[in-house]
């Protein structure tokens, strides 16, 4: 089965959104997107993702643009493990199985889609590329994903650890972000309609 989504979140952290257009077909995940942010300095990014199986990444493409210039990369994980940055290999990178773009929810849905977080009880502690908005910089970062409710609605509840921050994420039936408490929520087709009839 082929799930293809249009989605769009408003980002609270940086004062600006994110959106891309996914396709989630059988064990993989191809995205291309867009965001744009305020803080701390104004920015844009592009971006386009590709997995492989088990949702694993294969490539992060990112052009980004700021007060104080422009800046491009291409993260790759090559077949045997080996993370590359613009061609040159990256060690402390071993054992990464995803990348994470900052302030882009996007990329939260692979790690909860490969270890099954939306059906059932699960705990896992990951390394991520991770890459920091605007200027790019890869970044290997430990996080934490926890299983917490499967809601009456479809949802399900996953908590979300880096460091010291911690915060309970929202996802849908088909793993992609809906609220992400400190950071932002997506933006709903109905959400402006409901805010133009509240205001009459």
């Amino acid at each position: 089965m082929t799930i293809e989504r249009f989605l769009a979140w408003q980002i609270d952290d940086s004062a600006g959104f994110d959106a891309a257009w996914a396709t989630v077909e059988r064990d993989t995940l191809r995205a291309e997107g867009r965001s744009v942010g305020q803080r701390p300095a104004p920015f844009w990014t592009t971006y386009r993702l590709e997995t492989g199986p088990a949702f694993v990444t294969a490539r992060m493409e990112v052009e980004s643009r700021s007060a104080g210039g422009r800046a491009s990369l291409d993260l790759r994980r090559d077949h045997d493990g080996t993370w590359r940055v613009d061609g040159e290999p990256r060690p402390d990178l071993a054992g990464a199985l995803d990348c994470d773009l900052g302030e882009c929810p996007l990329t939260n849905t692979m790690p909860v889609l490969r270890h099954g977080l939306l059906d059932g009880p699960g705990d896992h502690e990951l390394l991520m590329a991770f890459i920091e908005v605007p200027g790019l910089r890869v970044l290997p970062s430990r996080q934490r994903y926890t299983h917490v409710a499967r809601e009456p609605t479809g949802d399900t509840i996953v908590t979300y650890r880096s460091g010291t921050f911690r915060s309970d994420l929202r996802f849908d039936r088909d793993g992609f972000v809906r609220t992400y408490p400190q950071l932002g929520r997506r933006i709903e087709p109905d959400d402006a309609r409901s805010s133009e009839s509240a205001a009459t």
